[in-house]
């Protein structure tokens, strides 16, 4: 049989997350779906440790942090979550409701459904020498890094992943190195000054050409681009590949929802083309539209009031507000 909910939320980041109190907020019951084993997103995927500094009422907060607050407001409203799955088919019943299947094999019946998927299904770029060691010393996420004290830690990668992990890792690792195919970086100056302050050893332009060890990693070769006469051999128990990933929509883009380079664009109301169908947060495409964490709260309270009226047109768009309720305490 399936299960019956007022709203349907994919995607259990900081937006859906938000979300998911806004609608308990507005008084509807709400299942939260995600692809991920445990609820945050990439915030707790890639960057658990990283502080994030544009959440309003926080000067910093660091990711995990963030998805614990979330997790504890909605948790007043009782959500159920869905996790490790995702939304496979939809189907638009006779009374309006929608008709989900997830890949799981579940069924859902929903009135409305918000899409908070950030950049959908990430799949992180694999270290091309590197394969066969991820969880023998490489790996691409570091949920804890106190699990590197100790070690000579190798980061690859450019962008800002690469240096926050060399940041993070600094103050327990033994020696943090980041190694670049490339001398110009496209992480943020302001960062990069300061993994050279911490005196972080930059390799730059190398990649790493080789992995050594007896069943667990002992040391790396990289090797100098344009150069392979150029090899370095470092003593090295730990890698974070930090190359990027690639984002997949899934099933989702058979949807028929409208989209532009892969977001889905929205109308003022976060209203996707399909009835009875919003969207909020990074997925989200329209004029103006900044990609912040802060900007999905927002786009995920006018998705779930507009929902809400959709859902039962005597309710009002504007609750009033939670100040003068009882119903957030």
């Amino acid at each position: 049989m399936a299960a019956e909910t007022d709203i349907l939320i994919v995607g259990a980041g900081p937006t859906g997350l938000y979300g998911a109190y806004y609608a308990g907020f507005r008084g509807l019951d709400v299942i939260v779906m995600d692809s991920l084993p445990e609820p945050g997103g990439q915030v707790n995927a890639m960057y658990p440790e990283k502080m994030i500094y544009d959440i309003a009422g926080f000067r910093a907060v660091k990711g995990r942090d963030l998805v614990a607050s979330l997790l504890d407001q909605a948790a007043v409203f009782s959500p159920t979550f869905l996790l490790g799955q995702e939304a496979a088919t939809l189907e638009h019943l006779s009374d309006g409701r929608l008709h989900v299947t997830t890949t799981a094999g579940e069924e859902l019946i929903a009135k409305a459904i918000v899409l908070a998927g950030g950049i959908g299904t990430f799949t992180p770029r694999p270290l091309p020498a590197g394969e066969e060691w991820v969880g023998r010393g490489v790996e691409y996420f570091v949920p804890r890094p106190a699990d590197y004290a100790g070690l000579d830690v190798l980061v690859v990668g450019g962008g800002d992943s690469a240096v926050d992990w060399c940041l993070a890792l600094h103050p327990v690792a033994r020696s943090v190195r980041l190694v670049h195919r490339r001398d110009a970086f496209r992480a943020h100056a302001a960062s990069l000054n300061q993994a050279k302050e911490l005196e972080v050893e930059f390799l730059t332009p190398y990649t790493v050409s080789g992995l050594h060890g007896d069943g667990t990693l002992e040391a790396v070769e990289v090797t100098r681009v344009k150069s392979s006469d150029d090899v370095r051999r470092l003593e090295c128990q730990a890698v974070v590949a930090a190359l990027g990933f690639t984002a997949d929509l899934g099933p989702l883009e058979s949807w028929g929802v409208e989209m532009v380079d892969r977001h889905i664009v929205v109308d003022s109301r976060m209203a996707t083309n399909v009835p009875r169908v919003y969207a909020a947060g990074d997925i989200t495409e329209y004029p103006g539209k900044v990609r912040l964490i802060a900007v999905g709260f927002g786009e995920a309270a006018t998705a779930i009031n507009n929902a809400a009226v959709e859902i039962n047109p005597e309710l009002d768009l504007f609750p009033g507000h939670s100040s003068d309720s009882e119903a957030a305490a």
